[in-house]
């Protein structure tokens, strides 16, 4: 007997639902997924002036109303020609800010200060984050302090006149410079 050798097809599969599989598939991913939405520091920019009369020219600040720090790009902090540690701006911002002119080599008063902040290319954004918020506590804490001996409740909670009085009594003036190359500095 010989035995003789079969040819047997494979087993097809029924591809006929995969579409609809792929389908149903896509379907919940879209549906499940999640997207990370970037988030940025908001800030309000300044009016654009209406006529070049009202653009301040660099000569019109007094050097001693202007707060610079500066940030490299190994992350370090130069305040006006000083190392700081990060821990140590917002008290540095405070003591600038609200001088009103007792210390001759601070501002004049809160509505002349200016911080001026500028960064190498290479700081880091987080380094730029942590800088940005404690420039910005340094004018929330002033504004706190002011309205609670004013009116004995913090900034946010004012009315809008009185949180006008305090806003113009320390008005955010925080200047962001052109980032510096290094071979610039």
């Amino acid at each position: 007997m010989s035995r003789k050798k079969r040819h047997r097809d494979a087993p097809a599969i029924n591809a006929g639902s995969m579409a609809d599989i792929a389908f149903l598939l896509l379907v919940f991913f879209l549906v499940v997924t999640t997207m990370d939405i970037d988030k940025g520091i908001v800030t309000k920019l300044p009016p654009w002036p209406e006529n070049e009369d009202e653009v301040m020219e660099p000569d019109d600040v007094n050097r001693r109303n202007i707060y610079i720090v500066l940030v490299n790009s190994q992350d370090q902090l130069l305040v006006n020609n000083e190392y700081y540690q990060i821990e140590d701006l917002r008290e540095g911002a405070k003591n600038f800010i609200d001088n009103n002119g007792v210390n001759p080599k601070l501002s004049d008063s809160p509505k002349d200060a200016i911080v001026s902040l500028q960064n190498d290319r290479g700081t880091s954004y987080d380094m730029y984050v942590r800088v940005q918020n404690e420039l910005r506590a340094s004018y929330r804490e002033l504004r706190d302090t002011e309205s609670m001996n004013k009116f004995g409740k913090v900034y946010a909670e004012l009315t809008k006149a009185q949180g006008k009085e305090i806003k113009d009594k320390y008005p955010m003036r925080l200047s962001e410079a052109e980032p510096v190359d290094k071979g610039k500095r």
